[in-house]
């Protein structure tokens, strides 16, 4: 197996949101061709490409970041792959409870977790972009634990279907339970928003969530 070259730089992005440090890019041995790119840095979610062999091989990667993250006592997140072919992105996101993830914990989970991939050819094709990640402040929510963990949390989320003619809101997670988040829409910091998305409560099933997040409190 052809060596691994690795070029470090890191760097500090201050938010009242979100701290995001280390950005790891390396060389990694060629695969079908192209060479795999990976770094360290940050997220937003769409869905690999169809086909079930793609299913499954996102299955095998979120297996073995599983693992890594647990062999290191961290929390893996979530991940999500964005874009196509030489475009794709894999974002792994962990944590570390308490105290959250620290620059040694990212760049110690990038270089390992990279190693696996490489060595069981998890992410088959073309190039792809890896990018490691502490969920932050404002942590995106992917599963049914999340809501519950962050109950009593004020969220946004934004829905598959219309719910009382809209789709984007915005208020107090009150509870998650029998797979429905209950919201009070009263509980919003703007305005604006609390005029567009009604008042009240609103009780959506977890399957027409499409996306959700915290909204950071201080």
């Amino acid at each position: 197996m052809s060596s691994l070259r690795m070029l470090w730089s890191a760097f500090l992005i201050h938010s009242p949101v979100h701290l995001r440090i280390w950005r790891r890019q390396a060389a990694v041995r060629p695969v079908g061709g192209a060479t795999v790119v990976a770094r360290c840095g940050t997220a937003a979610w769409l869905p690999r490409s169809s086909g079930s062999s793609m299913a499954f091989a996102l299955d095998k990667v979120r297996e073995i970041a599983e693992r890594v993250a647990q062999s290191s006592g961290l929390i893996l997140w979530d991940l999500e792959l964005k874009g196509s072919g030489a475009g794709r992105t894999l974002r792994i996101y962990i944590d570390r409870q308490p105290g959250g993830v620290s620059h040694e914990d990212c760049a110690t989970y990038s270089r390992e977790v990279a190693t696996i991939f490489d060595v069981e050819d998890a992410v088959p094709g073309a190039a792809y972009v890896l990018e490691i990640s502490s969920p932050g402040l404002d942590r995106k929510l992917f599963k049914p634990e999340h809501f519950e963990q962050f109950a009593g949390s004020l969220v946004k989320f934004s829905t598959r279907e219309l719910v009382n003619g809209n789709r984007h809101f915005e208020g107090r997670l009150v509870s998650f339970s029998g797979d429905q988040l209950t919201v009070d829409l009263d509980q919003v910091g703007s305005r604006k928003k609390a005029k567009a998305q009604g008042a009240g409560v609103v009780v959506v099933p977890y399957s027409n969530v499409e996306k959700a997040s915290l909204v950071p409190e201080f």
